[in-house]
């Protein structure tokens, strides 16, 4: 029998009949579409009415947020008294486009305004120590942080003994000490603050402050604010579900001539965009940039007003995403090696590993590759110098941050929360602390906690699909944290014909329930083929999808797991 058989735990959602019939009725749409909403935490007509139908108009007052009136003020105050303003942001997608947005709105008010963003490997991330030096040597009244700042106390002290004053746009969890010492502090997450919606990325917070001190969001921006949220996976519910739907469509036809640019180079020109784009191929092209050096040159893509520069800049991005890639298979393989040698999984349900010379920019998807084969949560450390610095990632079931806190005398420093985390080491520790979160990990985990759980909305009958279906379940794009692609389970299906392995390890094949004959296609799924020819009953779990490729669309399956089942009655 195949070992994935039992690959993958199943967790399929208790069905609420009741709930399901008053939306079903009260919207008329198929009970199916309305147990998707229900999972999805939505119960109530006016709730999926809201969820299916609403727009940017429903948005909140911006000047509900505390400090908002303060902020705009300030920064109109530096444009009436020609002042320079320093917008300060991170190297992520989310920090990048907060400040592609709040350049380019400063820049049109007339304002004298210069950016920042901190180099991964040598700054770190947020606001330094040295910043003030920098922004005083640079004739800077006014610095705007955007995507951090909210637990920058001494950072944003320092710059204030310097005569600099500080507005800070956040959406990180405020210390329990409290907010920095700025002029205004625009977070939803901090105490006091009415704004009702508490999930937005920065970048839509950014957007928020450009409704207040502007009167609207123009148009042009919604591309940035959409690629930004989704990239930073927050919820998409709420506003952050209004922004990505009202952006989604602008960013094919965007006018920013390096979003453009990056839009050709990544070949999704002319495409219809979907949010799977905005996450796994633009995001992690923006990314590369502050990964693999500094994020200036994403910033600089985006701000380009020249074709030929964006295009040049583009092609940059892509080039450097490349060797993001080749990097990161480079040390995950080398991580591979190591667990296989080092790693005893009778004892070790946690793996810590570290090495000389690993690339500190790609260590966080490395070590989610790495949890993602093992099931096990792990921490991979880059060495220099006798000290690493390591990312860690876990999974439901062990909270990491707890077991960092646990092991905090083996370490130097750390932060995060109980799935991510990143930290830094003296390398005489690593043996003691890879013990120390192990016997953590034993008195937490269980063994089922260490089996991928899938989560299924429902089980269904392949006689319930119809493309009328299909169209209503598209209603609740754009998909993403929060609002995951619809998955379904159907059990006892046979075999239609012979299964193929086509390109890139794809395996297709066509299953039966003995009413209705339907196509499923498994990407990377190649290994599952003797499973699927062993002639037993199949149950399989996937997201319902059209194939229209060169042909009339059909109906298909796009598969997420494979198991054995039993015959249908």
């Amino acid at each position: 029998m195949s070992p994935l058989v039992a690959k993958k735990k199943w967790s399929i959602c208790k069905p609420n009949k009741a709930a399901r019939a008053l939306l079903s009725q009260a919207l008329n749409i198929d009970p199916i579409v309305a147990q998707l909403l229900i999972n999805r935490g939505i119960k109530t007509p006016e709730e999926a009415q809201f969820f299916l139908t609403s727009n940017l108009e429903q948005l909140h007052d911006p000047f509900l947020f505390k400090d908002m009136y303060k902020a705009v003020e300030r920064i109109k105050k530096a444009a009436t008294d020609n002042e320079r303003v320093m917008i300060f942001g991170d190297y992520d997608v989310d920090g990048v486009t907060s400040s592609v947005i709040m350049y380019k709105t400063l820049k049109n008010m007339g304002i004298d305004v210069i950016n920042h963003i901190p180099h991964r490997l040598h700054d770190g991330y947020g606001l330094n120590e040295k910043i003030a030096k920098e922004a005083k040597n640079k004739g800077v009244a006014l610095l705007v942080t955007v995507d951090c700042g909210i637990t920058s106390l001494v950072e944003v002290g320092k710059l204030n003994a310097a005569g600099i004053d500080v507005v800070i746009f956040d959406h990180h969890e405020p210390l329990d000490e409290g907010v920095p010492d700025a002029v205004a502090v625009v977070n939803p997450k901090q105490k006091e603050c009415r704004y009702p919606f508490k999930k937005l990325a920065a970048v839509g917070i950014v957007g928020r402050f450009v409704h207040a001190i502007t009167g609207s969001i123009p148009d042009d921006d919604l591309d940035l604010i959409a690629l930004g949220t989704i990239a930073d996976v927050v919820p998409l519910v709420g506003e952050n579900r209004l922004f990505v739907k009202a952006g989604l469509p602008r960013i094919a036809e965007t006018k920013n001539k390096g979003l453009a640019a990056l839009l050709d180079v990544a070949r999704l020109k002319g495409k219809k965009f979907r949010s799977h784009y905005a996450g796994f191929i633009l995001g992690p092209r923006i990314n590369a940039s502050g990964r693999m050096a500094s994020a200036q040159k994403a910033f600089n893509l985006l701000v380009s007003e020249d074709h030929g520069h964006a295009y040049q800049l583009a092609q940059y991005l892509e080039k450097t995403n490349t060797e993001r890639q080749k990097l990161q298979r480079n040390i995950f393989n080398d991580a591979v090696d190591l667990i296989e040698k080092e790693v005893n999984f009778k004892d070790h349900n946690i793996i810590v590993i570290g090495k000389e010379g690993w690339h500190k920019g790609v260590l966080g998807i490395v070590a989610s590759k790495v949890m993602d084969m093992y099931a096990r949560p792990a921490v991979i450390i880059s060495l220099k110098d006798g000290v690493g610095t390591a990312s860690a990632r876990s999974m439901e079931g062990f909270p990491l941050y707890n077991a960092l806190q646990h092991c905090s005398d083996m370490l130097e420093n750390f932060g995060g929360h109980k799935l991510a985390a990143g930290l830094t080491i003296k390398e005489e520790n690593i043996v003691n602390f890879r013990d120390l979160i192990n016997r953590f990990a034993r008195d937490t985990l269980q063994v089922m906690d260490l089996v991928p759980s899938l989560k299924i909305d429902q089980e269904i009958n392949l006689k319930d699909f119809s493309m009328d279906l299909i169209q209503q379940i598209d209603l609740l794009d754009p998909y993403g944290e929060g609002n995951p692609q619809p998955v379904f389970c159907a059990r006892g299906l046979k075999l239609r014909g012979a299964p193929r392995i086509l390109g890139r390890g794809t395996l297709k094949f066509w299953v039966t329930d003995g009413r209705l004959s339907i196509s499923a296609v498994g990407f990377g799924m190649a290994s599952y083929i003797d499973l699927v020819k062993s002639g037993h009953p199949l149950d399989l779990a996937f997201e319902l999808s059209i194939d229209d490729w060169n042909k009339a669309p059909t109906m298909q399956l796009k598969i997420r797991d494979i198991k054995l089942g039993t015959p249908i009655d």
